[in-house]
């Protein structure tokens, strides 16, 4: 069956976030960790990025999301993501999952499929990410998906029939499936592949919807096609990928449901 976002049903989910600031933990690398934080700020989320194995399970304890990202891995993150997510999985707290870079060096890829099987809610990747997680033989080029999301359908099915959770595949048309549903979001930019970590915002916004709507199929539908609209938005104001990232930040501060029902009915 095919899903489709609506201007009612997201605006109503984004004014929950306002509403109720909920607090998102996120283990997440480096390179992102400003970026994303500003951007969970500004959509209304309460961020925090807390990866010492000492805390984690405190944090993860009280948080409405955990997002785990393993962008920069090292052998105590990974200890750390273990911890925070069995106490998530421990307390029904939803957690998201992302594979950067999963299939460019084998220890990525093991890494990967270990931490799954802890548990995760919902999977975000690109095409060559999400393959494979499901397949070992396929390579990517870095965090840069080298295979397009039409590719990665099956894939997707199969990790979210596996798994039993939601699998996102982002593209220039993000797929999200529950493994029999599915939903095809067909918004954002192709500048936006040239801001390093959006693809890690994203992760974080799905994390920040599954923290107010416990339906993580339409939760991560609706981060999606907010991320795509407001990239779309801010793309027009932009002049390149630096001033990109500055008013797509404003962008998720200032968007309102008629910016929604414009793009969406777009």
């Amino acid at each position: 069956m095919s899903f489709k976002v609506t201007t009612e049903s997201l605006w109503s989910d984004l004014q929950k976030v306002r509403e109720t600031a909920p607090l998102v933990h996120n283990i997440t690398n480096y390179v992102v960790m400003n970026s994303t934080a500003n951007a969970l700020l500004a959509v209304g989320a309460s961020p925090v990025m807390a990866h010492a194995q000492e805390e984690v399970e405190e944090m993860a304890a009280i948080a409405a999301a955990l997002v785990i990202n393993i962008g920069t891995l090292s052998p105590d993150w990974i200890t750390a993501m273990q911890l925070a997510m069995k106490t998530a999985v421990n307390k029904g707290i939803p957690v998201v999952f992302d594979p950067v870079g999963s299939g460019a060096t084998s220890f990525r890829t093991r890494t990967c499929r270990e931490l799954l099987s802890t548990g995760a809610n919902i999977i975000r990747g690109n095409a060559s990410e999400i393959m494979s997680l499901v397949d070992a033989s396929i390579q990517t080029k870095g965090v840069d998906s080298a295979s397009d999301v039409s590719l990665a359908e099956q894939a997707a099915l199969d990790l979210a029939k596996h798994y039993d959770n939601v699998v996102v595949v982002s593209g220039a048309t993000d797929l999200i499936t529950d493994g029999n549903n599915k939903a095809y979001i067909p918004h954002g930019h192709p500048m936006m592949a040239k801001v390093t970590g959006l693809g890690c915002t994203a992760t974080a916004m799905v994390g920040t919807f599954s923290a107010i709507n416990r339906d993580n199929f339409v939760a991560a539908a609706h981060a999606m096609a907010l991320m795509g609209i407001c990239g779309e938005i801010a793309v027009k104001k932009a002049q390149g990928p630096a001033s990109l990232q500055l008013h797509l930040i404003d962008t998720f501060y200032t968007i309102d449901q008629e910016n929604i029902a414009a793009y969406l009915q777009g």
